[in-house]
């Protein structure tokens, strides 16, 4: 609890010392994988939108721009390292080539709109494009998606922000259960999946 409101502390006061910049920098973090609250950062900024400080287009332009340059560098490092990893150590995790190549073939079918409603859903939304450098996905295709999906959310936080004005906070309470909730069920799915695996390799 006390990590997560430094993290807030720090996002805030970014903001408030680098304006735009302080936006762009930390949604380049976000989607690199950092624990840093798009929750806060938007919402913040589309309340000093409303209050005269910020200008609307200018916070969607930078957190989306932010957004779309951290997930090339995610993708990249999925692309690259994390296939390495993948397949050299996968074992160890339950994942051998067959899971790899399942995934590849799910992104070069479903690729596009799994990146696109990934980037909707809190937690995934930073980590959605691991999978999709893994699985090396079109780049192209990633690329599209990834910046249409970034660019909606953006817009949905900053007018949120703006409506609500000063009790933007709500927002961040709301998303903080939410993104509980998710993490909880991805933990869950990750341990069946885990589970599932080994009782159908010892009927083998």
């Amino acid at each position: 609890m006390i990590m997560l409101e430094s993290l807030v502390s720090f996002t805030l006061g970014l903001i408030n010392k680098a304006g735009y910049g302080g936006v762009f920098i930390l949604s380049v973090l976000e989607n690199i994988g950092l624990p840093i609250p798009s929750e806060v950062v938007v919402p913040f900024s589309g309340f000093l939108v409303s209050i005269g400080e910020f200008d609307f287009w200018p916070v969607i332009l930078y957190a989306t721009l932010g957004n779309f340059i951290g997930s090339i560098i995610l993708y990249a490092v999925g692309r690259s390292g994390g296939r390495w990893i993948l397949e050299k150590y996968g074992r160890y995790l339950f994942i051998r080539s067959a899971e790899i190549h399942k995934g590849d073939v799910w992104f070069a079918k479903y690729g596009g709109w799994t990146v696109f409603w990934g980037r909707l859903i809190p937690v995934i939304r930073s980590l959605i494009s691991l999978p999709a450098g893994v699985a090396r996905m079109d780049f192209k295709k990633f690329c599209a998606f990834t910046f249409a999906g970034s660019l909606i959310w953006n817009l949905g936080l900053a007018y949120a922000g703006i409506k609500i004005g000063n009790n933007w906070q709500v927002l961040h309470a709301y998303f903080q259960k939410l993104d509980m909730i998710i993490v909880a069920a991805l933990l869950a799915a990750v341990a069946g999946y885990v589970i599932r695996l080994r009782l159908k390799r010892r009927k083998i």
